[in-house]
């Protein structure tokens, strides 16, 4: 396919162009920065006009899309203000979505966030491991998410052919970053995150899986490695985080506190990096 991905500069988005042309597809990267050539196109997602004629067609780049993969956001809150995170982020999804769908491309895969599921757990979830059907948004950024995942579910209405995958991305590790593992035996580290993390290769495996498998209709994703960060089993974790949660199924003392099963089970994905294999090798 050709397939264009905004955010292309970003850590996650270079893993996933990464694996995307390694798998034989053309792909056309859309961001603000990047390597000027025949695979990149800088464009600004908050300006509606670029947005739909670069989706449209760019003269020496493409004439025409098969499936889009949007990533392009302000990552975290505090960054910039906390207003200046939603406007920007929600603003550049709907130009995204919206220019995709005026433009005839009917499979997109979006970066949600597990701050879209409860981030940074102040709050008890309802149950653990946490799943795709808990959602709750404490912060702009994932407010932002939210609203993107409700616009996804009413665009798929308005257009039964059009395929919107949403995948709940939780803290993405690249390549020589695991040196902060070295604190997984620390009970509050990751404590934010659940104890989670992916790594940005599996990341990208799952964009190229969730493409691979799209189907009409709008469906999220957890996106997370399927084993805990933290060093502690985490069964015990469950307790000392959230004492007397509900545990749904047969929680393993390595097992992640976000709920992997859907894309194992859909997708079929399977992590192919762990944070102790990767902090092993950084150590040398």
């Amino acid at each position: 396919m050709r397939i264009a991905i905004t955010g292309s500069s970003g850590k996650l988005g270079r893993a996933t162009v990464d694996r995307l042309v390694a798998d034989g597809h053309e792909v056309l990267g859309f961001d603000l920065t990047g390597t000027p050539g025949p695979g990149f196109t800088r464009v600004d997602l908050l300006d509606y006009g670029q947005t739909l004629d670069a989706l449209l067609g760019v003269t020496a780049r493409h004439t025409g899309l098969d499936a889009l993969v949007h990533l392009a956001a302000i990552p975290v809150n505090g960054l910039v203000p906390d207003v200046t995170t939603f406007h920007n982020n929600l603003t550049a999804t709907f130009n995204v979505l919206f220019a995709a769908r005026r433009a005839g491309i009917r499979t997109i895969v979006t970066a949600s966030s597990i701050t879209a599921m409860g981030f940074p757990f102040d709050d008890a979830p309802p149950y653990l491991p946490v799943d795709e059907g808990y959602t709750a948004s404490y912060n702009t950024y994932g407010l932002g998410k939210v609203l993107e995942e409700t616009m996804a579910t009413e665009l798929v209405r308005w257009d039964p052919e059009l395929s919107l995958t949403a995948l709940r991305f939780t803290n993405v590790v690249g390549v020589g970053e695991y040196g902060t593992f070295e604190r997984a035996s620390d009970p509050a580290y990751r404590r934010d995150l659940l104890g989670s993390y992916i790594d940005a290769r599996d990341g990208a495996q799952l964009v190229a899986l969730a493409l691979a498998h799209a189907r009409p209709g709008f469906e999220t994703y957890v996106a997370a490695a399927p084993d805990s960060g933290v060093d502690i089993p985490s069964p015990e974790l469950a307790e000392r985080w959230f004492p007397g949660i509900e545990i749904r199924g047969d929680l393993g003392a390595r097992d992640s506190l976000l709920s992997t099963t859907k894309a194992h089970d859909v997708l079929g994905f399977r992590a192919a990096y762990d944070w102790r294999t990767e902090l092993r090798a950084e150590r040398g």
